[in-house]
């Protein structure tokens, strides 16, 4: 006898495609339509369902990174098309999100040289791209339409908004059909008032993604954890306003205590594994992509969420 898994639901998640091919108009090699589920994650096993997408983090300016990806990258960190060349096609990255760390200094007005990052960033992957600027709303309304004009047709995905300052992000979205990130602090309610916030400018459905912002395990993950089911649950009851598909961080991983403080034979170690069970966490609460910055976290996600749609066990995953 099987199994109902749709529990009665009458809503579905919205889809938002990401990357676009040669035949849409784009270079991509791929174009992803992230969303469309009609139950919880991780339970159908209709292999047309969609699996959480992973995408490696890199940046253009290493200064701000973890010194633990630039102990394990090396000289790699330092050449950032290099960089994301190598998150496709040694990584094994679905979408490779770009940083651009450049941007966050006092007075940044070096517009031009935005343009040129992501135009070789472009050139090195063929993978569909995310895009983080300054957090300035002065800098980032010029950021973001440079990078949307640099990268118009590309499908990318642009973030973060946030309740104040989502208008610069919008208008770079708006003006050149690119989807955004709306990111609301661990609070269902201001999910869904940023969600309505965008859809009054202009921003549709389909143009948004929803970050509920992720702790990492430990740490206040099981806020982020609840919020992500009531917004899935919500969507899934047919609340439109919540009905896009999530994506999550797990980078904190990377500076919590218990990496910090570990051996350093074993911090490599327990950077990964730290990231990979937050990862895996964000997934079973409706996450449909998680964002990475430990090369080796990406495989052995992939690696897992296979073996869950597959009914195998991922614990003893390396």
């Amino acid at each position: 006898m099987g199994y109902d898994l749709h529990f009665g639901w009458t809503g579905a998640i919205g889809r938002v495609i990401l990357g676009a091919t040669r035949a849409d108009g784009g270079t991509r090699k791929i174009s992803y339509h992230i969303g469309g589920e009609t139950t919880l994650p991780l339970l159908d096993k209709d292999p047309l369902s969609p699996t959480p997408l992973v995408a490696l983090e890199i940046c253009d300016n290493p200064e701000y990174w973890s010194p633990i990806i630039k102990n394990f990258c090396g000289d790699l960190v330092n050449t950032v098309d290099e960089w994301a060349k190598t998150a496709e096609t040694v990584y094994g990255a679905d979408l490779v999100r770009l940083y651009l760390t450049s941007t966050r200094q006092r007075n940044f007005s070096d517009i031009a040289s935005v343009g040129k990052t992501l135009e070789a960033v472009l050139s090195a992957t063929a993978l569909p791209l995310i895009i983080e600027g300054s957090n300035e709303p002065r800098i980032d309304s010029e950021v973001f339409l440079k990078c949307g004009e640099t990268a118009q047709g590309e499908k990318l995905l642009l973030g973060t908004a946030e309740a104040g300052r989502y208008r610069s992000i919008a208008a770079a979205a708006l003006a050149y059909n690119h989807s955004l990130i709306a990111q609301s602090p661990i609070d269902v309610n201001l999910a869904k008032q940023l969600n309505i916030l965008l859809r009054e400018i202009g921003v549709q459905r389909d143009h948004i993604m929803i970050d509920p912002y992720t702790g990492t395990l430990g740490y206040g993950f099981e806020y982020s954890y609840s919020a992500m089911e009531r917004i899935r649950f919500s969507a899934l009851k047919g609340d439109t306003d919540l009905a896009m598909p999530m994506i999550c961080s797990a980078i904190d991983s990377l500076t919590i205590k218990e990496v910090r403080e570990a051996e350093p034979a074993l911090q490599d170690e327990m950077a990964v594994r730290w990231e990979f069970y937050t990862g895996i966490a964000a997934a079973a609460a409706g996450a449909e992509i998680i964002c990475v910055r430990h090369p080796k976290t990406v495989g052995m996600l992939k690696l897992a969420f296979a073996g869950i749609r597959s009914g195998a066990d991922f614990t003893d995953v390396k």
